[in-house]
C-alpha cells in the first residue's frame, strides 16, 4: 500500500498535532514496514522531526510556494497528490487540501476536537472562520473520518451535521518511549538539568487558558499544600498571568515554568512527579493524560469532555472549577502513598490501551477497510 499523509504537523510543531504526527507515522514505519509513505509538508525541519530519513517527503520546490507555504498545502497539494501513485491519503490534523475530492483517490481526516466551537470567546474571529471551513470541507471531501475521542465524534455530529455512519472513534498513541524504563537511567541527569525539586506536582501542556494552569496554582496555594508545581509547556500570553500571580503572592520559589522541554526529557519528568494535575476545561482527547499514566505518575484530571473517557478509572476527576475538590484529592495522593501507587498501577495498566502496536494495528485495518469497500 502506497499512503501519503499530510505531514506538516510532524515537521513544524513540537506538541500536540505534531506528537499525534508524529507517533503515527513512526508506529506505522515500525509495525508496518512493508508499505509505502510519502509525507506532504511545506517545509522540512529535521530538528522537530528526527525519524524522517525513514520516509519520502515531498514539499515545495518553487522559491513561491516557499515563501507562500500555506497556498501550496491548501491550493497546490491535491494536484501532487493525483501524480503520486497513492491508495489512500490521510490528513492528520483536521484538514483536507482543496481539491482533493477530485483526485478519486480515498481520503481520511483525524479530527482532534472542536474546541473553537465550543469554545468561541478563546479564538478570534478570523480564526474561528478559517478553522470552520477547514474542517467543514475536510469532513465533506473525506471518504472517512476519524475521531480521536467519543466526545470528538459526537461534538462533529452536533455542531456539523456529520453522518454518524461515516465517523470512526480511533484513540491516539502516545510515544513508546513513556513505555521503556531506559528513562530511569536519566533521571538525575533531568533533574540536575531543570533544577527540578526533591518532590513536586506537576502539569504539562501548553501554558493557554483552557488547560487552566492558573486555576491549579491558586487552589495549591489558597489551601496551602505547600509542595512546588511545576509547568511544562509552550508558552502563550496567559503565562504572564501566572507569573503575576506568582510574584505577587512571593511564590518564586514555589513555581517552576519550563517553555522548552524536549519530548525525550518528558519521561523522566513525569516520574519523579508525585502527581500530575490536568485541570483542563475541555480537551478532544488530553495526550498528558495518558503519558502520565504510562510513566506511572498519578493523576488527577478534570470531570468534563473527553478526560474522564480517556482516564477511565484509572484517575481522579473534579470539576476544574472547584478549588476545594482540587486540593483535597491533591491532598489524598500525596499524603497517601499506599493509595498513590495503587493509582499509579490503574494509571500503568489503562496506558496500555494507547500503546502504538495496538493503535497501530487498529489504524491500519482502518485503512484497509476503506480500501477494500472503494
Amino acid at each position: 500500500m502506497r499512503i501519503g499523509f499530510d505531514a506538516k504537523r510532524a515537521y513544524l510543531n513540537k506538541a500536540g498535532l505534531g506528537n499525534y504526527s508524529r507517533n503515527t507515522l513512526v508506529a506505522m514505519h515500525k509495525y508496518y514496514p512493508s508499505h509505502q509513505y510519502l509525507l506532504f509538508t511545506p517545509e522540512v525541519r529535521t530538528s522537530i522531526f528526527r525519524e524522517y530519513r525513514f520516509f519520502e517527503s515531498v514539499s515545495p520546490k518553487s522559491p513561491l510556494f516557499s515563501i507562500f507555504k500555506s497556498l501550496w498545502r491548501s491550493l497546490y497539494l491535491s494536484k501532487k497528490i493525483r501524480h503520486s501513485g497513492l491508495d489512500l491519503f490521510h490528513g492528520l490534523s483536521n484538514e483536507l487540501p482543496a481539491g482533493i475530492h477530485q483526485t478519486g483517490i480515498p481520503s481520511v481526516v483525524t479530527v482532534h476536537d472542536l474546541i473553537f466551537m465550543n469554545f468561541p470567546g478563546l479564538y478570534k474571529a478570523i480564526d474561528r472562520k478559517i478553522y470552520y471551513e477547514k474542517v467543514r470541507y475536510a469532513c465533506s471531501a473525506a471518504t472517512k473520518i476519524i475521531a480521536t475521542s467519543q466526545q470528538t465524534r459526537s461534538d462533529l455530529i452536533h455542531h456539523l451535521q456529520v453522518d454518524p455512519s461515516k465517523i470512526e472513534v480511533i484513540y491516539q498513541s502516545i510515544s513508546e518511549r513513556f513505555f521503556l524504563n531506559y528513562y530511569i537511567n536519566d533521571l538525575d541527569d533531568v533533574r540536575k538539568k531543570y533544577q527540578l525539586p526533591q518532590q513536586f506536582i506537576l502539569t504539562v501542556g501548553t501554558i493557554e487558558p483552557r488547560k487552566n494552569q492558573l486555576g491549579v496554582l491558586e487552589a495549591l496555594h489558597r489551601h496551602q499544600i505547600d509542595i512546588p508545581y511545576v509547568l511544562v509547556g509552550r508558552s502563550t500570553p496567559y503565562e504572564k498571568q501566572i507569573r503575576e500571580y506568582i510574584r505577587k503572592h512571593n511564590l518564586q520559589g514555589k513555581v517552576h515554568i519550563l517553555n522548552n522541554v524536549p519530548d525525550f526529557d518528558l519521561p523522566a519528568i513525569y516520574h519523579q512527579a508525585s502527581c500530575m494535575i490536568y485541570l483542563s476545561h475541555y480537551e478532544g482527547f488530553g495526550l498528558p493524560l495518558v503519558e502520565a499514566m504510562a510513566c506511572g505518575c498519578p493523576v488527577i484530571t478534570s470531570s468534563v469532555s473527553s478526560l474522564p473517557e480517556i482516564g477511565n478509572d484509572a484517575a481522579l476527576y473534579c470539576n476544574p472549577n472547584d478549588e476545594e475538590a482540587v486540593a483535597r484529592l491533591t491532598e489524598k495522593v500525596i499524603y497517601n502513598q499506599v493509595f498513590a501507587r495503587e493509582l499509579a498501577q490503574k494509571g500503568k495498566k489503562r496506558a496500555l490501551q494507547f500503546h502504538p502496536e495496538g493503535r497501530t494495528h487498529a489504524l491500519m485495518s482502518f485503512y484497509q477497510s476503506i480500501l477494500h469497500h472503494e
